[in-house]
């Protein structure tokens, strides 16, 4: 079987060079990006830390995500400027729009990221690795900013190879190069991977990838439980994931929100989740259709975006169904660090509830019992306000 070819896409200190290139157009004299700057909010409210440093801020100790109070600290001739998120979207679109052109097997990671999938289009591009110098020249020529190219066969190792030294360079972590360039790497550097895992890891003695991807399953098992595979198989440059295209947002349906504090704690997230959930699924429902994706959406505290989704075997508009599928994404997918914003996401829709019945399967037709239920309840939450119907399990952990 052939291998994947995927690509990762990573801007390099997108908002600060964004900002710097607004600023040039608008006839500013000073490339922010060659003195002591910052990105910052509004120092007022919570918005008030560090979004994105300058090469030069960084050599004074700036981090991202630290007050700006401490950003002056650290550098008192500091200059700092807004964010401009309407010029981030639109030339975000234009960033994306030109990685399509080379594929249609494109997938907007965030913001500021993309991966491509470029397995099978040797007969269009014969040298992959000419293809990622060219893309990344492209685009500094195009567009005025610098981008970092993973390529990989999976889209995990795209991802830890675009991570390696930056910025404007391209790096490969192809499978049989994962045990040379990836297992010597501190175990803090696998993806996904986050704050309290790694420090348990390093309780345990693993302090490098290495020493975590020939660890034996059971040993793990016991310590991590249904995230032990998931972790095996990311230190081995294991992943199956697909690089598949977003969904536009006329076929979804997602709900987030900024906490008024960063949380860690997984049962406060639980909670929060149940009740996006039974936002997203209502609105599903009112539409008198059913999704087959299923999707849990973060940003942590170091303004990092990621999201793990899964494909149902049967579609459904059911709260508490969903809402299983979430917690399960909650196991495999939370890194146990602090959370800026979570959310959830709902995709694929359809209109008939299709399901996949076994040939040894006794049931004979659909059991619509828990669809009225549901038709109770949304009457009910919709009459008296949202979440005024909770399942047991959720009142009882609120009453704790």
């Amino acid at each position: 079987m052939k291998k994947r070819i995927i690509f990762h896409i990573d801007v390099n200190n997108a908002f600060l060079s964004w900002t710097a290139i607004l600023l040039l157009k608008q006839g500013y004299k000073t490339d922010i990006r060659t003195i002591p700057s910052v990105i910052g909010g509004n120092e007022l409210k919570r918005h008030g830390i560090v979004l994105a440093k300058s090469p030069v801020a960084k050599k004074y100790g700036i981090k991202t995500a630290e007050t700006l109070y401490e950003a002056r600290k650290k550098c008192p001739n500091i200059k700092i400027y807004p964010p401009t998120h309407e010029w981030y979207y639109e030339i975000s679109t234009e960033f994306h729009e030109y990685l399509r052109k080379f594929t249609p097997n494109t997938l907007k990671y965030s913001i500021d990221e993309a991966f491509m999938d470029m397995t099978g289009m040797d007969y269009i591009y014969e040298d992959y690795l000419k293809l990622a110098y060219d893309i990344k020249e492209d685009i500094k020529r195009k567009f005025g900013f610098t981008v970092n190219v993973g390529v990989a066969n999976n889209m995990l190792c795209a991802k830890m190879a675009s991570d390696f030294e930056k910025p404007d360079k391209v790096h490969t972590l192809l499978d049989e190069e994962v045990k040379k360039k990836m297992w010597p790497l501190p175990i803090e550097n696998l993806f996904m991977v986050g704050k309290k895992t790694s420090s348990k890891l390093r309780e345990l003695g693993m302090n490098t990838i290495g020493e975590l991807a020939t660890q034996d399953f059971s040993y793990l098992k016991k310590h991590f439980k249904n995230q032990a595979q998931f972790l095996l198989d990311s230190a081995n440059g294991i992943d199956e994931s697909k690089v598949e295209k977003a969904v536009s947002k006329t076929e979804s349906i997602s709900t987030t929100e900024t906490l008024v504090k960063d949380i860690s704690d997984k049962e406060e997230l639980e909670e929060i989740l149940f009740r996006q959930t039974d936002d997203v699924a209502r609105q599903l429902r009112k539409r008198k259709k059913y999704c087959n994706v299923v999707a849990i959406i973060y940003k942590n505290s170091n303004f990092e975006s990621y999201s793990k989704q899964i494909k149902l075997d049967n579609a459904t508009n059911n709260t508490n169904d969903i809402y299983k599928v979430i917690l399960h994404l909650l196991d495999i997918s939370f890194r146990e660090e602090p959370i800026r914003l979570i959310g959830v996401r709902l995709s694929d829709f359809c209109k008939e509830k299709v399901q996949q019945v076994s040939l040894f399967d006794k049931k004979e037709r659909e059991d619509t019992s828990d669809d009225n239920f549901q038709k109770v309840v949304d009457s009910l939450n919709n009459r008296f306000g949202s979440n005024s119907v909770i399942p047991a399990s959720m009142k009882r952990k609120k009453e704790d």
